[in-house]
């Protein structure tokens, strides 16, 4: 590994609690990997491993396996995701657990963690929006959220500062913001090469143009959540004193504690934040700061409509869930979504001025009195538990994701949820005597496999 670059150290050394021997140190060692088991498809799989302190669901491995090769991860069963950032639980829960009726944008949420926590925490009434700009990181946060498998977490892809004109719309916002990278230095040696003080000063300029473009659309005692991956103080403690210059917020501040080894910070104007150094804990570089929006902001209001549902389609479409608590939307074409009741108002407001890529749960289409179900339908915790399927062996499992024959010779004819340790991976089509394998080319598995 290349020497840290000399600004960062410089910068660091004015943070309390930073001791540069041992941060160089840390450096020499591999990261650490973590995953955060997904709270809705309760699996054992991860049993006597050690626990993430500030994460109830996380857990660090003694090694990092090959995940495409396993197919509790296909079927959304846990998520890898870096410990530090998994704090964002510990931020979030005073404002979030057990609270209904809940607007939430995460937005910059390529790949796909922090969205896929929020998601374990909210109630079903509640809404998370998860927003990617760059289209191709989009397609992967889409397909992380489908396998998470909830009708509540919806897919945008949109500038910041189109959310802007839905002033007084969320009651949280997480913004994950683009940043200089150097903390993950340990963890990506490329974060490292590219490091340079002129990119940080970049990515200021970018945070606080984010920041600002979508400040509008917190509620008046929203919360905000701001995090990067970086130590630079300029990402972090200055932006946290910009924001106060630039707005109206009180901070907020959690108990760590439970884990004094987290550096808690407070910028010059008062701003609160939390500092994660691979020194002192068991994860990577990380900052975080909530805060509470005090300046008034008019609450959106929705306006008066008409609903979509389309009750035939529901009809049709109703054996695949186990609830019928939803409307049955046309939003592609040919293609209709599942939504809770409440997000009907949503669906509207949002689709004037963002785009939508994922509303709800994708259902599928008609085809005369057939209807082909949406992969999405198989890995959703909203599927209906006696849906016809074939539970498959982890050898057989790999092959149904690399859509090769999975040396079943007989099945019962129809639709059937392909599962492993009783989790939907996709479907497949029965004619008894041979089948149809309906998992998306785009997800099949390119790795070769060895048995």
């Amino acid at each position: 590994m290349k020497p840290l670059p000399k600004p960062v150290l410089r910068d660091l050394n004015e943070i309390e609690g930073f001791d540069e021997s041992t941060f160089i140190a840390a450096h020499q060692l591999p990261a650490v990997t973590s995953v955060r088991v997904n709270p809705n498809k309760n699996i054992d799989l991860f049993k006597g491993m050690e626990q993430v302190p500030w994460a109830n669901a996380g857990y660090y491995l003694p090694s990092r396996p090959v995940f495409t090769l396993d197919p509790n991860f296909h079927s959304g069963a846990y998520y890898v995701q870096e410990a530090s950032s998994m704090f964002l639980e510990r931020m979030l829960a005073p404002f979030v657990k057990n609270k209904g009726g809940l607007r939430i944008l995460d937005l910059c949420a390529a790949p796909g963690g922090k969205s896929t926590l929020i998601a374990s925490m909210l109630q079903p009434d509640s809404l998370l929006i998860s927003n990617e700009v760059i289209r191709p990181r989009a397609t992967i946060l889409d397909e992380n959220m489908t396998r998470w498998g909830q009708m509540n977490t919806w897919v945008t892809s949109n500038d910041p500062r189109d959310f802007g004109r839905l002033e007084g719309y969320f009651d949280v916002i997480v913004i994950d913001a683009p940043c200089s990278g150097s903390g993950l230095f340990r963890k990506d040696e490329k974060a490292l090469t590219d490091w340079t003080e002129d990119n940080v000063q970049l990515c200021c300029d970018r945070q606080r143009r984010i920041i600002a473009d979508v400040w509008p659309s917190l509620k008046t005692d929203g919360i905000l959540v701001y995090a990067t991956c970086s130590y630079s103080t300029a990402e972090n403690e200055t932006i946290l004193d910009w924001i106060a210059d630039e707005f109206s917020f009180s901070p907020i501040s959690v108990d760590t504690t439970d884990v004094p080894e987290i550096i808690s910070v407070v910028a010059p104007r008062g701003g609160q934040g939390y500092r994660f150094l691979p020194s002192r804990v068991k994860g990577e570089g990380f900052f975080i700061a909530a805060m509470r929006k005090t300046e008034l902001t008019d609450n959106y209001l929705h306006k008066r409509f008409k609903s979509g549902h389309d009750k035939k389609m529901a009809d049709l479409s109703g054996y695949l869930l186990k609830t019928g608590d939803y409307l049955c939307i046309k939003t592609d074409k040919e293609d209709y979504s599942a939504l809770h009741p409440l997000h009907e108002a949503d669906w509207l407001a949002l689709q004037k001025v963002v785009y939508l890529r994922k509303t709800g749960l994708r259902l599928g289409s008609p085809a005369g009195k057939d209807w082909v179900p949406a992969h999405e339908v198989a890995l959703s915790v909203d599927a209906e538990g006696d849906f016809p399927g074939i539970n498959v062996s982890r050898e057989q499992a790999l092959l149904f994701l690399k859509r090769e024959d999975m040396g079943i010779e007989s099945i019962d004819k129809g639709w059937q949820i392909v599962r492993h340790n009783g989790l939907g991976l996709g479907f497949i089509k029965s004619l008894g005597n041979r089948y149809n394998n309906y998992l998306p080319k785009h997800l099949r598995i390119r790795m070769d496999l060895d048995f």
